[in-house]
């Protein structure tokens, strides 16, 4: 057993603390310590990314308590690959702040964000349902305090909006949780991956249930069409750097569904056949038609990126949702692009917001910087819209490509292809309003003053776009670790023997308490 594993989870949780009671009116010391504490999960995650990239699934017991009885962590190819990909981006993101200054704007930034940080590992790890929830509100709790940061109205509100809906996931999700326990007697889920196979087809109800619950909460999380009304204010109000790290926000309610509906309830499982593939489909696809539509008819910069997520959120949901091992490589390579993509636009946007009066998309007096904040807003929207030769066109082709013999084949090909047209208009048209039409104009009174973004914040835009080169130029060693993720998401064996033993076989206090 090797204690690694927990460290992406207890690193955080022990800076957060510390940040707040040893450093807390030194602010140069709590941006030293916060950058340290995630250069050193950058680390650790790189170090478990590689020791799994051979199939290798690392298990941590707390307390040394075997599970079904115990808490365990456990990594494997898509945990691992995952927790890489978060903490790379809290880099980028956290420079962003220091460099924008967002981080003076308001109380405990730096320890909020490692309790977020602490929450979106914890739920990549865990191989516990009820964990999962718990790292949920955990997350849910620490992402509320960065979204009001700095105070406003408008933030205020959104936030009480994205609190509501997300309670209300909470709730769905702890009444899934009874369901399941009343049905197996277990929530963890490898052990849950044997039991559910037992469970006798003609007493299926409550199981059914229970996974609807599951698929609508985790739909919340992901924002997929029609439970996406929390996300397009939200993420709009936050401020820039905390709307970029929320870009993989959206992808932990896609782990969710990749995780419990290939292990727990697989496509051939009979009990729940067909569950997934009755609406997902077509929920995504409506996800990826009203993302694109809410782009084209934005009337500021930043609900444009915030519908430009929807739109990707339906494109890695359509993926998902034909649950075959080609379409779910497709999906977390579309992840992958998707977060760094998502994040370097409300980057962008906070750049324009320093530098022009509103972010409304009309003509008005040049942005501050825009000949570099222009051709990093180019870039990105090219790599968001899904154009040559960046990954984003990369990933839409693997997604049409692993629908190529479903039976809806013909729509999702249609809806992919027209959502795309009108992305592509839209950026285009936002695009040429805020940087090239631009005409004399004082700002209003009531608008921030304008000034010229910092360096360091440019930095961290390249970054992430650098990052987006490079996985467009590794696109095949990527596709390939994808096919093997997949592959070994399908075929959960290994991971059900780590974790609880040999898969099919219940433990010896069950097999007693069945004779009882």
């Amino acid at each position: 057993m090797t204690h690694w594993i927990i460290a992406p989870i207890i690193l955080p949780a022990i800076m957060a603390p510390f940040i707040i009671l040893a450093a807390r009116y030194h602010l140069g010391i709590q941006r030293v310590f916060s950058v340290v504490g995630v250069l050193a999960i950058i680390a650790i995650a790189a170090g478990l990314a590689w020791q799994a990239s051979d199939g290798t699934v690392i298990l941590y017991q707390l307390g040394d308590w075997a599970a079904p009885f115990g808490i365990v962590i456990v990594g494997d190819r898509l945990s691992t690959l995952m927790v890489l990909l978060t903490s790379i981006l809290a880099l980028f993101v956290l420079l962003y702040a220091i460099g924008s200054d967002w981080d003076t704007r308001g109380r405990h930034f730096h320890a909020l964000y490692q309790f977020q940080l602490m929450g979106i590992m914890g739920a990549f790890l865990t191989g516990d349902l009820f964990n999962l929830f718990v790292f949920f509100e955990v997350l849910l709790i620490a992402s509320y305090g960065l979204m009001i940061h700095s105070g406003g109205d408008a933030r205020l509100r959104a936030g009480v909006q994205y609190v509501l809906f997300n309670l209300i996931g909470s709730t769905l999700f702890l009444f899934a949780l009874g369901a399941i326990y009343a049905e197996t007697g277990t929530l963890n889920m490898a052990d849950l991956a044997q039991r559910v196979q037992l469970i006798d087809e003609t007493a299926t109800v409550g199981i059914r249930v229970a996974a609807v619950l599951l698929l609508l909460v985790f739909a919340i999380k992901a924002a997929v069409v029609p439970l996406h009304f929390w996300l397009p204010s939200s993420y709009a109000e936050a401020p820039g750097p905390v709307a970029a790290l929320f870009a993989i926000m959206t992808k932990v309610g896609a782990y969710a569904i990749i995780r419990v509906y290939t292990m727990i309830f697989p496509p051939d499982l009979a009990v729940t056949h067909g569950l997934q593939s009755h609406w997902l489909l077509w929920a995504a696809l409506l996800s990826l038609l009203v993302g694109a539509f809410g782009v084209l008819a934005a009337r500021k910069l930043d609900r444009l990126v915030a519908f430009s997520v929807i739109g990707s959120m339906g494109m890695v949901m359509v993926a998902i949702s034909l649950f075959t091992p080609e379409s779910i490589a497709a999906a977390l390579y579309y992840i992958v692009h998707s977060t760094l993509a998502g994040a370097a636009l409300f980057l962008i946007v906070d750049l324009v917001r320093t530098g022009r009066a509103n972010l409304v998309l009309n003509a008005q007096a040049p942005v501050s910087g825009a000949a570099l904040t222009a051709a990093v807003f180019f870039v990105a929207a090219i790599a968001m819209a899904g154009l040559p030769p960046l990954s984003g066109f990369i990933g839409k082709l693997m997604v049409l490509s692993a629908a190529y013999e479903n039976a809806n084949m013909a729509w999702v090909w249609a809806i992919i292809l027209m959502s795309s047209l009108f992305i592509i208009v839209g950026f285009a048209r936002a695009g040429s309003v805020v940087f090239w039409k631009a005409q004399s104009e004082q700002p209003a009174e009531d608008d921030a003053p304008l000034q010229m973004p910092t360096t360091l914040s440019y930095v961290a835009v390249a970054g992430l776009l650098s990052l987006l080169v490079v996985y467009t130029v590794f696109a095949g060693q990527a596709h390939r670790y994808m096919i093997a993720t997949s592959a070994q998401l399908f075929s959960p064996e290994p991971y059900i023997e780590t974790v609880v033993g040999t898969p099919g076989k219940l433990s010896e206090y069950d097999d007693e308490k069945e004779d009882h």
